[in-house]
């Protein structure tokens, strides 16, 4: 059983990365739940404030994803319907089959929803999208650090408790 919970705990952190980049998947959460299953071997003592602390800050994270996208719309002079449209690019750069279709999405999502908040000003429109990209590239970069500092834990906890694995 620890073997299972070690190689579904893995993929967990490893998803956890990839999560970062997907708008359908919370990255640093699906990574602590990596943390987590690698916690409910018998082979690594369970630290239950190690696990509480990864969990907030994973939670934390969450949270702050929704609202960094939209204070970088917010702050370039953006709209509701910048922050929609940016969701939207998302959405539809994810499926797209073009490269970087997530980043081209948000640009272009967030500029149609301006362009349709107020046609006229398009200066502030570019300006509204380009916020609502640096918005969605900081929250990426969050979330993979984190991912990535989660995918570390793992591999750390597991190489200092590795003989217990397989004894």
């Amino acid at each position: 059983m620890d073997t299972f919970l070690l190689i579904v705990g893995f993929l967990f952190a490893c998803l956890g990365i990839i999560g970062s980049f997907l708008p359908v998947l919370p990255g640093p959460i699906t990574g602590w739940v990596g943390l987590l299953l690698l916690h409910l071997t018998k082979a690594v003592p369970s630290n239950t404030s190690f696990l509480v602390i990864t969990f907030i800050i994973a939670i934390v994270i969450f949270i702050l994803d929704y609202f960094i996208p939209a204070i970088g719309t917010k702050r370039f002079g953006g709209s509701k319907y910048g922050v929609y449209g940016t969701t939207i690019g998302l959405i539809v750069g994810l499926l797209s089959p073009i490269p970087f279709g997530i980043l081209i999405g948000a640009f272009v999502g967030a500029l149609i929803g301006e362009l349709i908040y107020d046609s006229k000003d398009t200066n502030r429109a570019l300006k509204a999208s380009f916020g609502a990209f640096l918005g969605f590239l900081a929250s990426v970069t969050i979330k993979f650090s984190v991912a990535v500092v989660y995918l570390v834990l793992f591999i750390v906890k597991f190489w200092e408790y590795k003989g217990n694995f397989w004894s």
